[in-house]
């Protein structure tokens, strides 16, 4: 249960969306819910001021949980970084800012610092953390740190996304009976309630457009928002690398007969559980990721796919070895706790399968080995 501060922060999140539903005439689609949950000012979950990553929040990502995660995502990006001229480093969404301290420190040992990083974060509260964090680890480093509140018009060098897909909104849908069925949230006493309508022309063109064969009653999810997100990135970039990292599935996988309920995913207190309705604005609601429709958008967009793989096998071909070695003689004391990160990060029972990474690349950049080996965008 929610302390009484997180409770009260909830209550008020719960009436400025039930305002929405009475202004809506009685009813909202699940992704206008989710999108206010998450982002409405000063209440959504993503722009609120409590703790989400971590130990103290509700979940932990690959960052805060290892060092060997962000050191190989930093040793293969090196060499995309001095291969073109005045290139730099754009993270989307930081979180704690974890991965920004530790990219730059390793790339200050291999002096191979970009010329600046800048983050898109939408949360005054989080860029504050992010900058304490920073200001703390690497004083020396944090002026070459910019944050922006837009993606620049171009961009040369490495866009990287840490788990920020699965938060865009999405909506669910059912094959109903006659036709295509939407999920909209009514208010209820005490909280909220999911209903269904005749599915909008904008989602029945979408569910259309993925060209899989469901039955009858399946359920699942789609993110409207994912495809132009995307082509957004991908449009900035005039030459350099993408890497979106996230939990998710090629299309076939993803609308599997078999999996009808869909992916959706929420978080709260390191308990996952799948009721969106409740804890509004302090439970983080998430979705896995449809991976081919990243693909799809991107070589619309003008971008070449450069791999697709899991993260487990980003790390192992990306040199977490080297990584491991190094830290480990550094602080020989902290071997067996890199030992139980690393197989936390890599073992296909935890973070190592469900999360993947996929890479886009736009002009004439070098080969990244943790793409290229085990790369799965085949499949997509």
């Amino acid at each position: 249960m929610p302390d009484d501060e997180s409770a009260a922060h909830s209550r008020r999140a719960e009436a400025f969306i039930r305002e929405r539903i009475t202004g809506a005439g009685g009813s909202i689609t699940f992704g206008e819910y989710m999108h206010h949950a998450l982002y409405a000012p000063g209440l959504g979950y993503y722009v609120s001021g409590s703790r989400k990553f971590g130990e103290g929040g509700d979940f932990v990502t690959a960052p805060e949980l290892s060092p060997l995660f962000t050191r190989v995502v930093a040793r293969q990006c090196r060499d995309v970084l001095a291969s073109i001229p005045s290139a730099g480093v754009l993270e989307i969404g930081a979180g704690s800012g974890a991965l920004a301290a530790e990219f730059l420190a390793r790339l200050e040992e291999s002096r191979d610092l970009p010329e600046r990083y800048l983050i898109l974060e939408v949360s005054a509260e989080l860029r504050s953390r992010q900058h304490e964090l920073l200001k703390h680890r690497l004083p020396h480093l944090v002026n070459r740190v910019e944050w922006i509140d837009t993606l620049p018009k171009r961009f040369d060098g490495v866009i990287l996304a840490n788990e920020v897909a699965d938060a865009l909104p999405v909506e669910r849908f059912r094959i109903g009976d006659p036709g295509l069925e939407q999920m909209v949230v009514r208010a209820a006493e005490g909280g909220f309630a999911g209903g269904w309508r005749p599915a909008s022309a904008m989602l029945e063109q979408a569910v259309a457009a993925l060209d899989v064969d469901l039955p009858d009653g399946y359920e699942s999810e789609l993110t409207p928002g994912l495809k132009p997100w995307v082509a957004e990135l991908v449009g900035v970039l005039q030459r350099g690398l993408v890497l979106l990292f996230d939990y998710g599935l090629g299309r076939r996988e993803f609308y599997a007969a078999d999996r009808s309920g869909g992916w959706l995913r929420c978080h709260f207190r390191h308990r996952a559980h799948s009721e969106p309705l409740v804890l509004p604005g302090i439970q983080d609601i998430t979705s896995w990721v449809d991976f081919t429709a990243v693909a799809e958008a991107a070589s619309k967009a003008g971008a070449d796919v450069a791999g697709y793989v899991s993260q487990s096998m980003f790390l192992i071909h990306g040199g977490v070895d080297a990584e491991f070695a190094e830290l480990a003689e550094r602080e020989p004391r902290r071997v067996h706790a890199l030992a139980g990160e690393l197989k936390m990060l890599t073992l296909p029972a935890e973070m190592g399968e469900n999360f993947k990474c996929i890479g886009l690349t736009k002009g004439q950049v070098p080969v990244l080995s943790a793409l290229a080996e085990a790369d799965r965008s085949g499949s997509l």
